[in-house]
């Protein structure tokens, strides 16, 4: 458990990484920063992500879920107001930080998941 917690952690710094690379507008000072702004974003999308989700849930439905890109990117967004080397300038870089960090993690979901699917 604790170890699938961790590479979780790991795949969010490499997207959080790999969003630094790719997005003009989204700096880290330091490689402290990246791995403290993954654990933090880790524990941010834990518990401030579903209050977010259930209080913005009409507008999520109304835009067909696209919402959930701008709360994606306000998570990113208070990790980066939360942390000092971590920089992310507007709403469009976060947007596109959150589309890179969420398929790095995705893909990390798809090489953690387990065989108790195709078990049945």
């Amino acid at each position: 458990m604790l170890a699938k917690l961790v590479v979780r952690a790991i795949f969010a710094a490499v997207g959080l990484w790999l969003s630094s690379r790719l997005v003009a507008g989204v700096h880290f000072s330091n490689v402290g920063s990246l791995i403290a702004a993954a654990l933090l974003l880790g524990i941010v999308n834990a518990f401030v992500r579903p209050v977010v989700f259930v209080l913005t849930l009409p507008l999520t439905i109304v835009t067909l879920g696209l919402f959930l890109l701008v709360v994606n990117a306000a998570m990113i967004g208070l990790v980066a107001m939360l942390l000092g080397g971590f920089q992310v300038h507007g709403l469009v870089p976060g947007i596109l930080a959150a589309i890179v960090t969420g398929v790095v993690s995705w893909i990390g979901h798809l090489v953690l998941r387990d065989d108790r699917g195709r078990r049945r």
